[in-house]
């Protein structure tokens, strides 16, 4: 089940969910509206699953930075969040989708226990500006059933990211050796 504004209200209130920077202001009627962090991952030019991914990395100036189509952008939450009681699911929103932009559509997942900056996978259909600290997408905080299993006890291979972080598949394909 999905918790209500005011049910994410009392679960942070009572620590029961981490949203640090918390603004009540983004608290919406079934959901967090969390907001963009100020740098900026750009890959370009062709990955590869079996070696980490070259990037420069870009400070996103506070007259904004136009994203361009066909280069992937590696970006991170303004906001750190989890929680071990709620699982949580990062989605982009409809205002960031009719701007062209596509953002995390492919781990959308936040474990119990994850308490972490996302890291956020962001394309442009088209050239479009974005601004550090702007609303970017909901999270959702979820029930479970079953038996807690946290994340963080489970030494899972992203549990301890803190920023923006590239894909670690070429750690299980051969340590990243060809």
């Amino acid at each position: 089940m999905i918790l209500t504004g005011p049910a994410i209200t009392a679960a942070v209130r009572a620590g029961e969910i981490t949203i640090d920077p918390y603004d009540p202001a983004h608290v919406s009627p079934n959901a967090y509206d969390w907001r963009l962090g100020d740098t900026l991952r750009v890959c370009a030019g062709q990955l590869d699953a079996a070696a980490p991914t070259a990037y420069t990395e870009q400070t996103i100036p506070s007259s904004g930075l136009v994203l361009q189509p066909g280069l992937l952008y590696l970006g991170v939450t303004h906001e750190r969040t989890g929680s071990e009681t709620y699982a949580q699911l990062l989605n982009g929103d409809r205002t960031i989708g009719s701007l062209g932009i596509w953002v995390h559509v492919s781990a959308p997942l936040g474990h119990q226990g994850h308490a972490i900056r996302w890291t956020l996978e962001i394309r442009a259909a088209r050239p479009v500006r974005v601004y550090p600290g702007m609303t970017f997408g909901k999270l959702v905080f979820l029930t479970t059933q079953g038996t807690a299993s946290s994340y963080q006890r489970q030494s899972a291979k992203y549990a301890s990211t803190e920023g923006i972080d590239i894909s670690r598949l070429y750690e299980e394909i051969g340590g990243g050796r060809r």
